[in-house]
C-alpha cells in the first residue's frame, strides 16, 4: 500500500487500464498476468518504470517510485512461488503462529502433571503462609 492518496478521477484513471483490476484511494491491485509479465521483463534488463509505462500506466498517478516498490514485492513473490504465487491469495498463510504441540506418551503426559500438581501445592502453601503473617499484622496493630 502506498503513501499515495488517490482522488475520484485518479482513481477512474486508473481503472481503465486493463492491467488494473481495481484501484482505492490508498492502494492499486494489479492483475497477476501483469506481474508476471513485469518480473519477467525486469528479469530481461528493463527498468521498473519502463516497465510501467509501456503498460499505460501513468507514473504521475501511481507515482515514481511505486513500481520498485511493487517490482521488489513481484519478485519475491516469484522466488518464493513462482507463476502461481500471483494466482492464490496467501494473505495470512505465511503466519506460523503458535506452533502445534506433538502428541505426548501417556509418561510425559503424567510427569507433566504431577509437575504442575507440585507447583500448585507449593503455591498453595505459599499463600497460606501469606494470609496467615497478613493477620498477624493486622493484630499487632
Amino acid at each position: 500500500m502506498s503513501k499515495n492518496i488517490y482522488t475520484e478521477f485518479q482513481i477512474k484513471e486508473l481503472e481503465k487500464n486493463p492491467n488494473i483490476i481495481s484501484a482505492s484511494e490508498r492502494s492499486i491491485s494489479y492483475s497477476p498476468e501483469f506481474k508476471k509479465k513485469s518480473v519477467k521483463e525486469y528479469k530481461k534488463g528493463k527498468a521498473p518504470s519502463q516497465i510501467f509505462m509501456d503498460q499505460g500506466i501513468n507514473l504521475e498517478i501511481v507515482g515514481k517510485k511505486q513500481p520498485i516498490r511493487c517490482l521488489q514485492r513481484w519478485r519475491s513473490t516469484f522466488e518464493r512461488f513462482g507463476e502461481e504465487g500471483f494466482l492464490t491469495e496467501r494473505r495470512g498463510k505465511g503466519s506460523t503462529g503458535r506452533p502445534t504441540s506433538k502428541p505426548q506418551s501417556v509418561e510425559e503426559q503424567l510427569r507433566k502433571a504431577e509437575a504442575r500438581i507440585k507447583f500448585l501445592e507449593a503455591e498453595n502453601d505459599f499463600l497460606k503462609k501469606l494470609e496467615e503473617l497478613e493477620r498477624q499484622a493486622l493484630k499487632k496493630k
